[in-house]
């Protein structure tokens, strides 16, 4: 198994619930793919650079984790097709 840093920013415009929804969905996404979640930080409201998507502002969460390349994978592909995330970037430590 390796490990990944995972960065994603869920939109401004969803509520706090559903922030918190989105955090617990992805840690359990990892657990659910027999991987382990070793670090998770909410960075909470941040200013962006740039304007993406008409936003100006988003929700950062930053997980460490360690699970197969596989599984990062189908963590990413889910992140993609979420409506709640804008970005996501995953790294290989």
């Amino acid at each position: 198994m390796d490990k990944y840093e995972i960065l994603y920013i869920i939109r401004n415009t969803v509520d706090d619930d559903r922030k918190t929804q989105v955090v617990e969905k992805f840690e359990n996404l990892v657990a659910s793919l027999g991987g382990t979640v070793d670090s998770l930080e909410k960075w909470g409201l941040k200013k962006f650079a740039y304007e993406i998507e008409k936003q100006t502002e988003g929700y950062y969460v930053l997980m460490n984790v360690t699970c197969t390349k596989e599984a990062q994978a189908e963590i990413d592909r889910l992140m993609r097709n979420d409506e709640a995330i804008i970005r996501q970037m995953i790294l290989k430590k």
